[in-house]
């Protein structure tokens, strides 16, 4: 059983950075991870993915160029890059492992951290 830990969270101001950790229980060097998120009122939906080797990247078209996903498997960890943050972004934002990264932003079979709370406001 993957435990993820996701840590990083707050308020930050429009167009400012946050990064987002997620820290696994075990080693998910062979998982894809995946950062995704949730607003009030809204299903969960996918932010970003990353393969298991690092190589292959995946976003949503609302966060290309801005956010940037990216992982430390010595360190069992992924990271969430965001840049440019905007009041739209405001979410609880969850990490996800999987096996396959086909198949992480389907949301099937995924191992889910806790969330962690953002929110962009002035």
């Amino acid at each position: 059983q993957v435990q993820l830990v996701e840590s990083g969270g707050g308020l930050v101001q429009p167009g400012g950075p946050l990064r987002l950790s997620c820290a696994a229980s075990e080693r998910t060097s062979r998982y894809a991870m995946g950062w995704f998120r949730q607003a009030p009122g809204k299903e969960r939906e996918f932010v970003a993915a990353i393969s298991w080797s690092g190589y292959s990247t995946r976003y949503a078209d609302s966060v290309k160029g801005r956010f940037t996903i990216s992982r430390d498997n010595a360190k069992n960890t992924v990271y969430l890059q965001m840049n440019t943050l905007k009041p739209d972004d405001t979410a609880v934002y969850y990490c996800a492992a999987n096996p396959s990264l086909s198949t992480i932003a389907s949301m099937t079979n995924n191992y889910w951290g806790q969330g962690t709370q953002v929110t962009v406001s002035s």
